[in-house]
């Protein structure tokens, strides 16, 4: 598929664009491995969508994973563990884009991984013109409403030099992910940050 090379900066306006032109509340994943920057696109996005007159809820996936118990129950490196048990979905649709959409309220948090314990955060409350971002990794797929959904990818070799020593045993979830889920056909906005100083929309 062809490619549009564009600097980060325009990639925030474009992103930001299409959030612009729909109504009411919207829901925008951001969707990529951590190391591709998936936090820091959905960070971007904050301000100009805030300067445009709307309020944002900004959420982390990673802030709605399961309890260590579950998480690890085939092992802390398995990859299947990490593409199928790793996030609490379930938990991230009922208590955040559900509601959100049609309350106007979510969660911003619900358990804190590092303590492994809930976080017992409160629900925050939006006004009709806002916008929730959040950011995660293996996000799409999951049957979760969003009004737009941004997939960052690379080439295999380039996760692999991304992810690291430390994290190589990722590498499998990251390709059943592509090869079940297919993220690059199914997200609204897809970007190849093989070189995260030049990202590139892929044009379809």
């Amino acid at each position: 598929m062809p490619v549009r090379p564009v600097s980060p900066a325009a990639l925030v306006d474009h992103v930001v664009g299409l959030v612009l032109a729909g109504d009411g509340r919207q829901r925008v994943l951001v969707d990529g491995a951590a190391p591709l920057g998936a936090a820091d696109l959905a960070d971007a996005l904050v301000e100009p969508l805030r300067a445009a007159g709307h309020a944002v809820a900004r959420v982390h996936a990673d802030d709605f994973l399961r309890p260590a118990s579950l998480r690890y129950e085939h092992g802390r490196e398995d990859p299947d563990a990490y593409l199928e048990d790793r996030l609490d979905a379930g938990a991230l649709a009922r208590e955040v884009l559900a509601p959100f959409a049609a309350e106007g309220r979510y969660l911003p948090t619900l358990w804190d991984a590092a303590r492994d314990r809930a976080t017992r955060a409160a629900y925050a409350t939006v006004p009709e013109r806002a916008v929730l971002v959040l950011d995660g990794e293996l996000l799409l797929g999951r049957w979760f409403d969003a009004e737009l959904t941004v997939h960052l990818t690379v080439r295999p070799a380039t996760l692999a030099r991304r992810l690291g020593p430390e994290r190589a045993w990722q590498l499998p979830a990251f390709a059943r992910y592509e090869d079940e889920v297919a993220p690059q056909d199914v997200a609204d906005v897809v970007v190849r940050t093989d070189d995260p100083r030049h990202p590139a929309l892929v044009e379809r």
